[in-house]
């Protein structure tokens, strides 16, 4: 059984660290990056690490997603709008995360739809740079009691 996680990055997540800091903090997508490649090394796991501003290079990263194990997405505003995501996902039979530094519930209007929840396992929403951490934690639980 592979113990890689594919973590998948959307639109404008290159920009974390600089972009509306008072909402996404001041880490970086390197640094959530990293922490969560060293974090999931600790348990057991190896990352494979794709960010896009295009929807097609996501859901061709969730096609050649090899024999992964786990999918942790955040997926950035597509969350809200890209149904050709969603169905990239339903493809996929393993244990997927939806992740947000934010709240989208607490935000506009428009955020509060997720076009991916019904295609993923679970949402974690709200916790800043923990978010990550929370998905590594639920996909370590996750393939522990699958096995």
């Amino acid at each position: 059984m592979s113990n890689e996680i594919l973590l998948l990055s959307g639109p404008n997540l290159d920009l974390l660290g600089t972009r509306n800091p008072e909402i996404y903090g001041t880490t970086t997508l390197a640094e959530h990056v990293e922490r969560f490649r060293r974090l999931a090394s600790d348990a057991g796991f190896s990352v494979r690490h794709v960010q896009s501003n295009f929807e097609g290079d996501l859901i061709e990263a969730v096609h050649a997603r090899g024999d992964a194990v786990a999918i942790v997405i955040n997926a950035g505003a597509l969350t809200h709008s890209s149904w050709a995501l969603a169905d990239a996902l339903d493809t996929f039979t393993g244990i997927k995360v939806e992740v947000h530094i934010s709240n989208p519930a607490a935000r506009e209007p428009f955020r509060h739809l997720s076009t991916l929840a019904g295609s993923v396992s679970g949402s974690i929403a709200g916790f800043g740079a923990t978010s990550y951490e929370l998905a590594l934690d639920a996909v370590r639980r996750l393939t522990s009691t699958s096995s």
